[in-house]
């Protein structure tokens, strides 16, 4: 009966995912953008403090430590207690940890390091369950036909936080000091918990929803019973170790953690070392690099949600989810090589030129989130989410270090160019021949 009242009724649905959507897209740009306050303030408070390469890499790299140490706890309190409530907690936690990194600078220099490492592992636990959520909310909201591009929206914050936050927290670290980056972003995120949990509801609970698009979604393949209340549940129903266990046997599910990390080496690059490769490499001051970052990320943002479409109206026009998904991926990271050759031109404009179409091939190939959305068991959605984004931040932690030791070792950010170009390659080849066809995972029942 559903199917016939959305039928009949397709110009009276409503369009609450698309609200949903935009919120997700709104709190990872925040998110990305607190990720990135480090690397905007890194250079005059690494000029305060007396850091060198090697402590920066370090410094840079205490967000990933515990980010990937906490992926499958956050994913398990996502499956026990639902993506509404776990992610506002997480939202308004990070932000006041994120506030407290403006203190660092009233603490002498040794005790400072420690502080702010500390306060970045804590950001890093904050922030773990944020990413899965936003998979599972898209899972519970969106259809098939539209994951993609849902997907790849939400994701494409990363690049708009750039793009809006990179200019405005390079001019407060200009005007203000590099302290008052961190409390106006965190007093933003402060906020912005609050609204989330004003605004947001599952498809069942959501007070603005009809009939019509309740039943599109559902018909679609939407998982519209993911967040229902604890009384609706099987008894034996959330997470189980066995599914973890399960989960790292899968082939697919392996490839697509490979070219997770392979892909987010690119983003973890951008988001700590690219501002200082602006300033040390090529000359810029703080306030121009932090305006300079805004065309390849604007260029990676429009990427991200292209690719989204092509990927959907491939699935549409071929019905086959493992094309749809992996050609943008396989040809946007082989674009994305293109940051190679800016070990080659001399020119600031040639130079941002390649960053930008490296982060336009970046974005359009960023569709792992929509690849969780489609193969993770309805049962495990927020652990096989946490054990995703654990692989695939690993480089938080490996790609600001590795970075380090290159600029120690060889005075010169070439060598790490060619490392991040080499990511994108084995991410193109974790698709091309690891990961086979892609489709939901079914879990097998433990005795």
């Amino acid at each position: 009966m559903m199917s016939a009242v959305v039928s009949a009724a397709d110009v009276r649905r409503s369009r609450v995912r698309l609200f949903i959507v935009t919120m997700l897209f709104l709190f990872t740009t925040v998110n990305y953008a607190d990720r990135a306050t480090l690397s905007i303030a890194g250079p005059a408070l690494s000029k305060e403090l007396h850091l060198d390469p090697v402590a920066m890499g370090w410094i840079f790299s205490a967000f990933g430590w515990s980010y990937v140490v906490a992926q499958v706890p956050g994913g398990w309190l996502l499956d026990r207690y639902g993506s509404r409530l776990v992610y506002a907690f997480s939202i308004i936690v990070w932000s006041l940890f994120t506030m407290m990194q403006g203190w660092v600078g009233f603490f002498s220099a040794g005790a400072a390091i420690v502080v702010l490492f500390a306060l970045r592992l804590l950001v890093g636990v904050a922030e773990a369950p944020s990413f899965p959520a936003n998979a599972r909310i898209v899972a519970a909201w969106f259809p098939g036909n539209e994951r993609g591009t849902a997907s790849a929206f939400f994701n494409s914050g990363q690049y708009f936080a750039t793009v809006i936050f990179a200019p405005l927290m390079g001019w407060i670290a200009h005007d203000y000091g590099w302290r008052y980056v961190f409390f106006v972003m965190g007093g933003l995120g402060v906020v912005m918990g609050l609204a989330w949990i004003k605004t947001v509801y599952g498809p069942k609970e959501h007070p603005s929803i009809n009939e019509a698009e309740f039943g599109y979604i559902k018909d679609g393949g939407a998982l519209v019973d993911l967040d229902a209340p604890k009384d609706e549940r099987a008894p034996d129903s959330g997470p189980k170790w066995d599914h973890i266990r399960q989960l790292l046997s899968n082939r697919m599910m392996l490839g697509v953690y490979l070219g997770q990390y392979c892909i987010n080496t690119l983003t973890y690059f951008f988001l700590t070392w690219f501002p200082v490769y602006l300033v040390k490499e090529r000359g810029l001051s703080i306030l121009q690099a932090g305006f300079v970052a805004t065309l390849p990320a604007l260029c990676g943002f429009i990427g991200g949600v292209l690719g989204g479409i092509i990927s959907d109206a491939i699935l549409r026009k071929s019905g086959s989810l493992t094309m749809a998904r992996k050609i943008p991926i396989v040809g946007g990271m082989l674009l994305s090589m293109s940051i190679i050759a800016c070990n080659y031109v001399e020119g600031q404009a040639l130079v941002v030129g390649f960053m930008a179409l490296a982060f336009f091939g970046k974005g359009i190939g960023a569709l792992g989130w929509a690849v969780v959305s489609d193969t993770s068991p309805k049962e495990a959605g927020g652990v096989s989410g946490g054990l995703f984004n654990s692989f695939g931040n690993l480089s938080s932690i490996t790609t600001p270090i590795v970075i380090g030791y290159i600029l120690a070792a060889t005075g010169s950010f070439n060598g790490a160019l060619v490392f991040v170009g080499l990511n994108a390659l084995v991410a193109a080849f974790a698709y091309l021949v690891i990961v086979g066809k892609i489709e939901r995972v079914v879990l097998k029942r433990s005795s």
